[in-house]
């Protein structure tokens, strides 16, 4: 399990799993970065994201990462507060009003692989999205 967010420094293979209980599912490949940046650490992750019945699309997401004593505290990369991911794993929430996104973080194949499960719910939401970081 990580102690420290160097541990999460460098790239990682990333696939995602989307399973929409409103449709449709889909799948996304690529590659996610945490790199130094000013004090805090960059993610940004790009690849190609294929939903069912749809041409693949380019991706990217880009979030600030800033060490916390238990973990690391995720941001926009607006700076808006996010959730916090603990190293220990387990769970974190965040309320976007009307939707909620509850994340749960596996360790359990650290260093060579984790993983992230979201459940997100709201009107117009209500997916389950598997995460997986590879070296």
């Amino acid at each position: 399990m990580p102690s420290r967010i160097e541990d999460f420094a460098g790239p990682w293979r990333l696939s995602k799993e989307i399973a929409d209980r409103r449709g449709p599912d889909g799948r996304f490949g690529g590659v996610a970065r945490i790199e130094p940046a000013d004090g805090a650490w960059a993610y940004s992750e790009a690849g190609r994201l294929q939903l069912d019945g749809a041409a693949p699309l380019s991706a990217e997401r880009r979030y600030l990462w800033v060490p916390a004593a238990d973990g690391v505290d995720v941001s926009f990369d607006d700076g808006r507060p996010f959730h916090h991911l603990p190293f220990d794993g387990g769970g974190a929430a965040h309320d976007c009003d009307p939707d909620r996104y509850r994340v749960i973080y596996d360790f359990g194949g650290w260093p060579l692989f984790w993983e992230a499960r979201w459940e997100v719910s709201g009107p117009r939401k209500d997916y389950t999205m598997i995460c997986r970081y590879r070296r």
